[in-house]
């Protein structure tokens, strides 16, 4: 065989390497866009919208969070600290009747401790635990935001009066989906013990959570 025949066999094998290549990328984008869009869901759309609609940005974005948070190990709630959290989230839900500002902060604070506790970074971090959070809990996320978003704000500011009430209490609403998921056993504290906590919380999460409505409309009838 020629060397001129070799040489071209060579730039032929190499081009339909490139094209190959190509082809795969292209074909793999969309899939990844849409496993993306799968397991962030509503916080996929929110990147997108903060990158001005650039949904490759937007998934660039987010596979950066996955891959530093998709491996981080959720710790365990003992059943005590299961109880006190529990505890102080209702204690928060009934003082939202008298002082819903204060009860605002509260939960903002008691959800930055409470994912410190299970893993994620630490409240004093907010942005990367808010990122990590996203990852593993992106359909409540937002909620987290939501409150904390209220909490910061200040008192003499937008969120006075009748409406700002009602900005809280949805902000509140909001947030406790994020809680209830953070506080719950999750499939990977295993054993039966953590079946037995499961059982023993879900009454108390089921009363709290019919009661918490009444509790927090009783402050628009009063201000009515």
């Amino acid at each position: 065989m020629s060397t001129g025949l070799i040489i071209a066999l060579i730039v032929i094998v190499a081009v339909v390497v490139a094209v190959a290549a190509v082809l795969t990328l292209r074909a793999r984008g969309p899939r990844h866009g849409a496993s993306l869009k799968r397991r962030f869901g509503p916080e996929y759309e929110r990147a997108v919208a903060r990158h001005d609609g650039d949904a490759k940005a937007a998934e660039r974005e987010l596979s950066e969070r996955v891959e530093r948070h998709g491996s981080l190990q959720v710790r365990p709630l003992e059943p005590a600290e299961r109880e006190r959290y529990e505890a102080r989230w209702t204690a928060a839900q009934e003082r939202f009747v008298d002082a819903p500002r204060e009860a605002v902060a509260e939960a903002d604070r008691l959800i930055a401790e409470l994912a410190g506790t299970r893993g994620f970074p630490a409240g004093g971090q907010y942005e990367e635990q808010v990122a990590a959070l996203s990852v593993h809990h992106a359909h409540h996320v937002e909620g987290y935001r939501r409150v904390h978003r209220v909490a910061q704000a200040h008192p003499d500011g937008a969120h006075d009066g009748a409406a700002g009430t009602e900005d809280m209490r949805e902000a509140m609403v909001e947030a406790r989906a994020l809680f209830e998921e953070l506080v719950r056993p999750s499939r990977h504290d295993g054993g039966r013990r953590g079946a037995a906590d499961e059982r023993t919380a879900a009454p108390a999460t089921r009363r709290d959570g019919h009661r918490t409505p009444s509790l927090l409309h009783r402050r628009q009838a009063k201000e009515s």
